[in-house]
């Protein structure tokens, strides 16, 4: 049955991108490719148990790219009519005639496409009215402000829910697509007390409503985190190990991915060149990318090229065993694409045997960091330096939260100081990684 809230079906949408190669073939183009995407959404969100903003987006659009030998053109539309789509694909030829030949552009190479298209249970849709939407909002902060009376003001809660569905076809006579969903709530609160200020939050995000937090817990945590950080004190200058909450942590394993991932590789510009095959981490990081966990965030059968996916070991006992890349970046390094066109799939990093209680203790004295602030990652050399705030730690209980604090050491040295990574993992993004421990840092206070 179709669904009435898309203007067309999934099987509409797979024939407009095959329809869109032959008038590119028609035009001359040796090789194309497309891509139609369809999507729906509502975001509602409540401050002070009063409704802020009810939002709605229903998006469509087309993006071709068309191959004149090594010459390349792009173009795209948010109208899918059938003379917008033409004239779409037109504006991608003409702009070919003007590109640069590239020995390296073109399509994946046909032998990998994606043969079966297994069903990973991305596509949850979640019936939820404005009202009913309202009521979750409001439950979700009224916990957030029933936590202590210091929590003294609210920016507020939100409940969001989307779902859309894409085709992707090229003239290698490969089409392929399926529908997928994503909702999240969210809570964001200001603890108060004497002339001290401080916010926090806390989120949740799934396939599934099914899957998200309850907002009770949702509404806890903001209100814990927020209460926690009042009354920060003053550290000195010191050299001490560093344990990043699993939130953050998910954040060093996103500087490592874009270190081994192809534009940083064939640009030079990555403090990780070369090292494939070499010990770049501790032998306690291991990383498995799995692109066909079900429900999982960044789950697909193949990449934005239709290259099949296939689960592999990324990082093992520290050794880099491979690249991340796209077909282009591939060719670049003379290599083979590994399905990453549009980025990395779910990334699980294998946790060790302490909880965020021992690994507290494991740290016996140094810092917690709960937020980091900058990008302060200088991906050539490797070197980092963030404003950070967090908690000092003792004999693993935390004493006291700090901030104005910055914490900097060099991520190339940072991978193979890790001592510890916890079984604490948060499923908020694509990365799948409990607190990481790094055993010495640089924590400088002004």
């Amino acid at each position: 049955m179709a669904d009435l809230r898309f203007s067309y079906s999934l099987d509409e949408i797979k024939q407009m991108s095959e329809d869109v190669l032959k008038v590119a073939k028609n035009l001359g183009a040796s090789a194309a490719e497309a891509e139609l995407s369809l999507s729906i959404g509502q975001n509602v969100s409540v401050r002070l148990n009063e409704v802020e903003n009810i939002e709605y987006n229903r998006d469509k659009g087309m993006s071709v790219t068309v191959y004149f030998g090594q010459q390349k053109g792009h173009a795209s539309s948010s109208d899918l009519s059938q003379q917008a789509l033409k004239d779409t694909v037109a504006a991608a030829c003409n702009i070919a005639k003007y590109t640069a030949k590239d020995e390296f552009c073109g399509l994946a190479d046909a032998q990998l496409m994606a043969k079966h298209i297994p069903d990973l249970a991305l596509h949850h849709p979640w019936h939820i009215s404005v009202d009913e939407a309202i009521l979750l909002a409001q439950a979700c902060e009224a916990a957030a402000l029933s936590v202590d009376a210091r929590i003294t003001n609210s920016e507020g809660a939100s409940v969001s829910t989307g779902e859309g569905y894409f085709a992707y076809s090229n003239t290698h006579g490969f089409t392929g697509g399926y529908p997928s969903s994503r909702h999240g709530l969210s809570c964001s609160v200001i603890a108060e007390s004497a002339d001290n200020m401080q916010r926090d939050y806390w989120y949740s995000t799934a396939r599934a409503a099914s899957d998200l937090q309850t907002p009770a817990d949702i509404g806890q945590m903001a209100g814990v985190r927020a209460i926690r950080r009042l009354n920060s004190r003053k550290i000195s200058t010191c050299q001490v190990p560093v344990l990043f909450e699993a939130p953050l942590a998910s954040g060093l394993i996103s500087t490592l991915i874009n270190a081994i991932s192809g534009g940083s590789l064939y640009r030079k510009s990555s403090f990780l060149l070369d090292s494939l095959g070499k010990q770049i981490a501790s032998p306690l990081l291991n990383i498995v990318e799995d692109p066909h966990l079900k429900k999982g965030l960044a789950s697909s059968p193949f990449d934005n090229e239709g290259v099949a996916t296939q689960a592999r070991q990324l990082v093992k006992d520290g050794v880099l065993q491979g690249y991340v890349l796209a077909s282009y970046s591939a060719r670049k390094l003379g290599m083979q694409t590994t399905g990453n066109a549009g980025g990395n799939h779910n990334l699980i990093v294998q946790s060790g045997s302490h909880d965020f209680a021992g690994m507290l203790r494991q740290m016996g004295t140094g810092l917690l960091v709960t937020e980091l602030l900058g990008s302060g990652v200088n991906m050539v050399t490797g070197d980092y330096s963030r404003g950070a705030a967090g908690f000092w730690v003792e004999n693993g209980v935390i004493l006291h939260p700090v901030e104005e604090i910055t914490i900097a050491s060099n991520m190339a040295d940072m991978l193979k100081m890790i001592v510890g990574i916890g079984t604490d993992v948060l499923i908020q993004s694509s990365k799948q990684v409990g607190s990481i421990l790094i055993e010495r840092m640089t924590v400088a206070s002004d």
